[in-house]
């Protein structure tokens, strides 16, 4: 199958029950008790930098890992799955000294989970993950200068333009920049696929999932859930919502908000609960599906999925809470100008 014909039955499901993305990815490597020499394997054994916890290296030192870490989310009944390239990016992996291997590290990322739908006895598509990077671009690291900043909106672009094209050549179906904290890093995302999408004559849809980072309702860098959509509503997303921070029980308010203002369908993947003091997370597949299923009879959601905690055992019991279930109904949004800073300001 082509590209537009993965999409278009993808859309066609859609449009009878709600669909799966995928769970934890770094949950399941950790699993695997992945040693120093695990990560770097044969080719970066005299690497001069640490390795331990660069997982998106692991599509080329790990690859059967990875494989069949896609396999076993298909398996679950996942729609969606998710390349391991969260981090994958110039700017993060410059933390390893390898920000030299950004395209070759999506390109790989790409092959494998198409390789995994491709093997899968059901459709499926995969989705070019572009994580949030370890800059932002709003905000100062250093408290006592406001004004400074520690990466640029350019190199944002330039950084997420080289990971798109990795993912495009190595065979993605859609996009999905997530986890976003900073909207201005999510926009240089954006901005960087349509570039990319100008240059290579490919286009592909776009998911956008943000993330509520505490209480207070707000991103990162301070919008509440409608003024994130607003802001990046011009990107024209196939998808939009939140993703990661909260478990389910904290997260449903805030899909609620972007599925009364959302032109398009919602997306919800949320911890396994909040961290334990270890940084475990201890909600199982159960407790999580039965906490999720409201959101999808009150008609809140179209996609539904688990981030940081979820494993393939999530996915599967999240499937069966929703999938005799509706999805939501893609509202008529009356047109009106619309804005946002901080806060959303409707016109009229």
């Amino acid at each position: 199958m082509t590209r537009h014909q993965r999409m278009a039955a993808l859309e066609a499901l859609g449009r009878q029950q709600i669909l799966m993305i995928d769970g934890a990815m770094g949950t399941m490597i950790q699993r695997l008790k992945f040693s120093e020499a695990d990560f770097r394997g044969a080719r970066f054994a005299d690497h001069g930098k640490p390795l331990t916890g660069n997982n998106d290296l692991l599509v080329l030192t790990q690859p059967d890992a990875i494989t069949s870490i896609h396999a076993d989310y298909l398996a679950a009944g996942a729609d969606i799955i998710s390349t391991d390239t969260f981090n994958a990016q110039g700017i993060s992996l410059a933390d390893y000294g390898m920000g030299h291997l950004a395209y070759e590290i999506n390109f790989a990322a790409a092959t494998l989970a198409a390789k995994a739908v491709a093997g899968a006895d059901r459709p499926a598509v995969v989705a070019g993950a572009l994580g949030p990077t370890n800059r932002t671009a709003s905000i100062s690291p250093d408290v006592s200068n406001p004004g400074f900043r520690n990466v640029s909106f350019d190199e944002l672009v330039e950084a997420y333009g080289e990971q798109v094209r990795g993912l495009i050549d190595g065979g993605v179906d859609l996009l999905l920049i997530e986890t976003v904290f900073d909207t201005l890093n999510a926009k240089a995302a954006g901005f960087a696929a349509l570039k990319v999408f100008d240059e290579t004559g490919v286009e592909l849809p776009l998911i956008i999932s943000g993330t509520i980072t505490d209480r207070s309702g707000r991103t990162l860098s301070g919008q509440t859930p409608t003024a994130f959509y607003i802001s990046l509503r011009h990107l024209k997303p196939w998808a939009v919502g939140l993703n990661c921070a909260l478990g389910a029980e904290l997260m449903r308010p805030y899909i609620a908000e972007i599925a009364a203002v959302a032109d398009t369908r919602v997306i919800a993947y949320p911890n396994a609960g909040l961290p334990n003091a270890m940084g475990e997370y201890d909600e199982g597949p159960h407790d999580m599906a039965c906490q999720m299923q409201p959101w999808a009879k009150d008609g809140l959601v179209n996609i539904v999925g688990g981030c940081c905690g979820s494993t393939p055992a999530h996915i599967a019991a999240i499937k069966a809470e929703v999938e005799s279930l509706a999805p939501r109904r893609l509202p008529e949004i009356e047109r009106r100008m619309r804005l946002s800073g901080l806060e959303p300001f409707v016109h009229g």
